[in-house]
């Protein structure tokens, strides 16, 4: 693992980079949920399952956690970051290049990708918030619509923030990939007695994107 740092308008945020432990198929550069950082144990559970099928990840601190705040920061701070990240990342890393997230950080990249126009072979979405808890919306995703590139969103059949019905609108209406995460919720606790996938669910959010990779890579 390497790390460095990112330049953020007047400041910089650290970075991790988890090489591919198999042959190397391309680069995510992978933002973190509202209330953890770039090192929280789930981020670091998924950047692992992920070098096992050849997917290298850069993962990178939004500037309010760097900062050690809880108060996230503005879409066009948080968005001109996912940018920064991922111009970072080509200096560092070997493409193809894929931006995603879990949960606040792949719904930034989303945003990035059209505010910013960047060019990605996909866009890989771990929890996807679309809506408040309790509050069933699509309105998060409306914007998603402005996206060419292949989208894979990884949802827990249990997520609280994600309604199974909504979720399958949006992915049917941006003909993304939409795979459920067996008993999982948001952050990623699983019904152990209920739970029919075999392997823990970051095994399986792996399997899924090796799927999903074989096709969008082809």
């Amino acid at each position: 693992m390497r790390e460095s740092r990112i330049a953020v308008g007047d400041g910089t945020v650290s970075a991790l980079l988890l090489p591919a432990a198999v042959k190397h198929r391309g680069t995510l550069v992978f933002g973190h949920g509202a209330g953890a950082d770039m090192r929280h144990r789930n981020m670091e559970a998924i950047a692992g399952a992920l070098a096992g099928i050849g997917l290298a990840t850069l993962r990178y601190n939004f500037p309010y956690k760097e900062a050690g705040k809880s108060r996230v920061d503005s879409q066009a701070v948080s968005t001109a970051t996912v940018a920064a990240a991922l111009t970072h990342a080509r200096g560092e890393a070997q493409g193809p290049f894929l931006l995603g997230g879990h949960s606040f950080g792949g719904r930034m990249a989303s945003h990035a990708v059209v505010e910013h126009g960047l060019d990605v072979v996909g866009l890989i979405f771990c929890s996807f918030p679309l809506h408040a808890m309790g509050r069933p919306t699509t309105k998060r995703a409306d914007h998603l619509d402005a996206i060419n590139a292949p989208m894979l969103f990884l949802s827990g059949s249990r997520d609280g923030m994600a309604t199974t019905a909504l979720m399958e609108e949006v992915a049917a209406r941006t003909s993304a990939t939409l795979r459920w995460l067996d008993t999982a919720d948001h952050g990623y606790k699983v019904l152990k007695r209920t739970r029919q996938r075999e392997g823990d669910v970051f095994e399986e959010m792996a399997s899924h994107a090796d799927e999903w990779l074989r096709a969008t890579l082809a």
